[in-house]
């Protein structure tokens, strides 16, 4: 080997050993980066006064879709939408033939059945023609009943026609003609966590408030408690019933609803701690655990001034006494790592 050829190759061992050695340097710095610093908190939990705080739309208590039982041609509708009726007020006359045909067989049957009464009396016809005489009379005294019912449709609560789908003189085929609303009751359907299931009882007291309103609060009254819960949200319903005689609030509105529950054992953290999905309203936090972010999935319960109620939405995900990142978390992602500094 010659001298230049020595030099050459102790030249590539220097740079091999410097290029090594920089990627040894530049792996140990990555690896100094992964370890993010952060503070944390202790968890516990505490006693706190529950107030639960659901958003509802609210309905009529009663709503009913005007649809007799019998086609024809719509006569004359009484009401436009809007229109205020009392119970037993009339809505809708259909064709009347029918129950004309059905008045005059009835008045005939009627006339048969008091002659054949008459003759059992005496005991000039048997039993059983007095039986089948009197059963085709009563069938005749139903027909006649539903028929008037269905013909002549009258309001069965008081309330305001919502909505309106035909005009007199059209053929009705099935489609509703009218939508009859309460406004002066309402109702409105609740979705609670499974958590208070025990706590919420039927005539338990419930407020509402619009942003109609602001300021002002309308009563209401826990009416059912459904008795299952949803396996997909771990919800179960209640119904409210809501008194409405000043008709303030009507159905369809947005409503939040406030339900005290009393007291109950909850993990209240720093509201900065909660982070939100960017594009979505789903929360989450980060646990250090053994040195290592966890990121735990969470629902927002309720707030005390800089604090707030985090409820896993998986059952036992945290506890007491884990260890929650309350600075430093925004910078974190599921499995980093983590230098815990005071």
């Amino acid at each position: 080997m010659n001298k230049l050829t020595t030099t050459t190759a102790i030249l590539a061992s220097v740079l091999c050993l410097a290029a090594c050695g920089g990627q040894a340097n530049r792996q140990a710095t990555t690896t100094q980066k992964e370890a993010e610093k952060v503070k944390v908190q202790t968890l516990e939990s505490q006693r706190i006064a529950k107030n639960l705080q659901l958003s509802a739309t609210l309905e009529g208590y009663e709503t009913m879709n005007i649809a007799p039982s019998i086609t024809g041609h719509i006569e004359h509708i009484y009401v436009e939408v809007g229109s205020r009726v009392q119970k037993g007020s009339s809505l809708v006359r259909m064709d009347q033939t029918q129950l004309n045909t059905t008045r005059i067989n009835l008045a005939n049957a009627k006339t048969e059945f008091d002659r054949v009464s008459a003759l059992k009396q005496s005991g000039s016809i048997s039993e059983q023609v007095y039986d089948q005489t009197k059963a085709a009379y009563d069938q005749l005294v139903e027909n006649e009943k539903f028929l008037n019912q269905n013909t002549f449709v009258k309001a069965q609560f008081p309330g305001v026609i919502s909505a309106k789908y035909y005009e007199d003189g059209e053929m009705y085929a099935g489609q509703p003609i009218l939508t009859l609303t309460q406004i002066n009751r309402l109702k409105a359907i609740i979705n609670i966590p499974e958590t208070y299931f025990p706590r919420v009882k039927q005539g338990m007291a419930v407020s509402l408030e619009s942003d109609i309103y602001p300021g002002e609060t309308f009563p209401a009254t826990v009416e059912i408690v459904y008795p299952t819960i949803d396996p997909q949200s771990h919800t179960f319903q209640a119904k409210l019933n809501i008194p409405n005689s000043s008709e303030r609030i009507r159905p369809g509105m947005y409503v939040r609803t406030h339900i005290a529950v009393g007291e109950v054992d909850a993990i209240v953290v720093p509201y900065q701690s909660v982070l939100k999905l960017t594009g979505s309203n789903d929360r989450y936090i980060f646990i250090a655990d053994n040195d290592t972010a966890r990121r735990v999935p969470v629902t927002l319960g309720q707030r005390f001034d800089d604090q707030i109620e985090i409820i896993p939405v998986e059952t036992d995900a945290i506890k007491s006494g884990d260890q929650l990142v309350t600075v430093g978390q925004a910078r974190l992602i599921n499995g980093s790592k983590l230098e815990i500094v005071d």
